[in-house]
Formats: structure tokens, sequence, C-alpha cells
């Protein structure tokens, strides 16, 4: 791979991370109010592995894609959260009061809510990547 080819993906990927985290950060301001700046660094490595999603699953079919997004974003909130919110104790979040929630890191609400978000990231993502980087135009199934 070319030196020019790595640059334009890392700019891709880097532009992809940017919005992703800059997104999330904004909903979570609207949604609780407030945000903190690992949320901006987990929203942006999220957007990026679950818009990645569509490179190595090439049916199209968004619902799938979304749970699996899911999954692996509430993975990864519970990874950051017993990182951020238990062991280095700054609070980020805590959904001790939620029904089902395990160790106050994760519950089933906000995991069936990323379901939703994550069919909305891979539908940005590859609109981005279709718009703004020239790549194959969305098409999707459910």
């Amino acid at each position: 791979m070319s030196r020019s080819t790595m640059r334009a993906l890392a700019a891709k990927y880097t532009y992809l991370a940017w919005f992703g985290g800059s997104c999330y950060v904004t909903f979570e301001v609207f949604w609780r109010g407030r945000s903190h700046w690992t949320m901006f660094v987990l929203a942006a490595i999220l957007f990026v592995l679950i818009g990645l999603l569509n490179e190595i699953w090439t049916s199209w079919r968004l619902f799938p894609q979304a749970v699996a997004g899911a999954l692996i974003a509430t993975a990864a909130e519970l990874v950051t959260g017993c990182i951020v919110n238990i062991w280095l104790g700054w609070r980020v979040w805590d959904y001790s009061d939620m029904p089902g929630n395990l160790l106050g890191q994760i519950c089933p609400q906000f995991a069936l809510l990323w379901v939703a978000l994550s069919a909305l990231a891979i539908v940005l993502d590859d609109v981005i990547r279709w718009k703004f980087f020239h790549e194959e135009r969305p098409h999707y199934t459910l």
C-alpha cells in the first residue's frame, strides 16, 4: 500500500471517528444535559467499528448489523464503564437504578437503545462513505 493511499485511509477513518464522536456527544448533551470526553473517544471508536460491519457483512441487511452493533457497543460500554466508573471512580454514568443492570454499567434498556443508534450509525457511515469517499451507494434490506 502506497503512502498516499495510507494517508487517505487514515484521513477517512479520522473523519469518520470525529463525526461519530461529535454526533454522540451532541446526542448525549441533549439527552442528559452533559457528556464526558471519554464518551467522545468511545463513540468515535464505536462509530468506526460499527460502520465497518458493512465492509465484512456484505448482505446489506440493516437489522442484523444493528443488532451486532448493539452487542459491540454494549460490550464496549461495559469495559469502558468498568475502567472509568469503577476503577478510576470518575462516575461518568451509573445504571444501578435500572432493572437488570450489570455492575451499574450496562442495562437491557440502553442495550436496546444501542440497536437504534447502531442502525443510525451504519446508515450515516455508509452515506458519508458514498458521498465523500466515493464508495458504494447504500442499498439496505431489513
